[in-house]
């Protein structure tokens, strides 16, 4: 589902269909109602100086804790979360290139805004994040907020990044799409390999 809606809006972008007409009167409604203080401090969250060492901290616990229970192939969860980040900018770069869109009138006459990097890198690397320390929080009420907190973490850097004019909202919704994507392929990955992992 994630992927035909980020083909869709991406087509949308691509061929500015009717869908840009409404991205702009959203990108104008949500030009307003959170301080730039604030809506600049949530977009920052995407920055990869932000994310990338809070990724690292998880990568590593998680391999420390694997190793340490004697897990089969504890190596494996923390790389695949890794080569899942390194494949946003992978991707993200030719997609910026290829569709070439313009961004909000801030942003002068430069093209490359589609879809958003910095919502990519904060979903991506956050959400590896969760679906690495999941599997040591106890109690379903934990891991149910630990879920919600990280939606919520999502949606404020994508609403800083349309509150500061940095990006359209559609620029947001395609990174989130093409985010649920690459995390899909990351816990598919695992669950493949776990299936292979050699059994006492």
């Amino acid at each position: 589902m994630s992927a035909l809606l980020f083909l869709f809006v991406t087509w949308q972008v691509a061929a500015d269909g009717p869908l840009l007409r409404v991205d702009e009167r959203l990108s104008a409604i949500g030009a307003h109602g959170v301080p730039n203080g604030p809506a600049q401090l949530l977009a920052d969250l995407g920055n990869v100086t932000v994310a990338l060492p809070v990724l690292a901290v998880a990568l590593a616990y998680t391999a420390w804790r694997g190793h340490r229970d004697g897990v089969p192939r504890w190596w494996l969860r923390p790389l695949v979360a890794a080569l899942t980040m390194a494949a946003v900018p992978a991707l993200i770069v030719p997609l910026k290139d290829t569709i070439a869109r313009a961004g909000p009138a801030m942003n002068g006459p430069g093209t490359g805004f589609y879809p958003s990097g910095h919502t990519t890198t904060a979903a991506v690397a956050y959400g590896a994040c969760l679906l690495l320390l999941l599997p040591y929080v106890h109690g379903a009420y934990t891991r149910r907020e630990l879920v919600i907190g990280y939606a919520v973490l999502n949606a404020g850097v994508g609403l800083g990044l349309v509150r500061r004019g940095y990006h359209w909202p559609l620029d947001v919704v395609g990174a989130w799409c093409l985010s649920v994507v690459l995390l899909y392929a990351m816990c598919a990955v695992c669950a493949a390999w776990a299936g292979r992992a050699p059994r006492d």
